[in-house]
């Protein structure tokens, strides 16, 4: 089993930065592709940024393109995402994400951090 819990959300003007931290726990991570997935007020859930464990591949959605950069850090067991020039179509509650490299649905998922950008 692998345990994550998410930090760092909170109010920010459009524009600005946060950065998102989700701490994992359980697990050894050396095969796990990690990702952060959001929910917007009235949308589905869509997939925002993944990384690989071991390597640090990394791929984004295209909304976030060149404002979000996803990162890890194996000392620490802990995935970042650093969001930059956040806009209010960002507001959104975060979600902390793993799965195994070999599969394809994320089974390990936090309990969220919720993001608001104002205008």
């Amino acid at each position: 089993q692998v345990q994550l819990v998410e930090s760092g959300g909170g109010l920010v003007q459009a524009g600005g930065s946060l950065r998102l931290s989700c701490a994992a726990s359980g697990r050894t991570l050396s095969n796990y592709v990690m990702a952060w997935f959001r929910r917007a007020p009235g949308k589905e859930r869509e997939f925002v940024a993944a990384i690989t464990w071991t390597g640090g591949s990394t791929y984004g959605a295209d909304s976030v393109k060149g404002r979000f950069t996803i990162s890890r850090d194996n000392a620490k067991n802990t995935v970042n995402l650093q969001m930059n020039s956040l806009k209010p179509e960002d507001t959104a509650d975060y979600y902390c994400a793993a799965r195994r490299i070999y599969l394809d649905r994320y089974n390990y998922w936090g309990q969220g951090t919720q993001v608001t950008v104002s205008s």
